[in-house]
């Protein structure tokens, strides 16, 4: 029966593998390949030494950026601005005592009555609205 010897051990001493960090400019770069119609991913990531799970993940990521992005967009309110009203002093039919404002915004529709007699107030709570 063959025993070993303590000279015959060879101590073989592992290094751990250290994770490799890509810089933004690199991991953009790869996406952006990755990106690229009728390109593949697992050619890219040979391509740039990197694991395809890992380039996937990246482009998922960056999908799903580039989607809330579009959607911010998309749910922005376009920009008001003040519109002046010239409201006739002469000609003013009996009862018609007040403002009245109907703003839409989207689906929503607000209507505002204001005394006629506050005018001035009405236009700059509007004008203070609408920015």
């Amino acid at each position: 029966m063959y025993t070993m010897d303590d000279s015959e051990v060879i101590p073989e001493v592992v290094q751990p593998t250290r994770r490799r960090r890509h810089s933004k400019e690199f991991k953009e770069q790869a996406i952006r390949a990755a990106m690229q119609p009728n390109v593949s991913i697992a050619a890219v990531a040979l391509h740039y030494r990197l694991n395809a799970n890992m380039l996937r993940s990246w482009v998922a990521a960056q999908e799903e950026r580039d989607a809330a992005e579009a959607a911010r967009k998309s749910m922005s309110a376009p920009s008001t601005e003040f519109v002046p009203l010239q409201l006739e002093a002469s000609g003013v039919p009996a009862g018609a005592g007040e403002i009245q404002i109907e703003v839409r915004r989207g689906a929503a529709t607000v209507t505002v009555r204001w005394p006629l007699s506050a005018a001035s107030d009405c236009a700059a709570w509007l004008q203070g609205w609408l920015r």
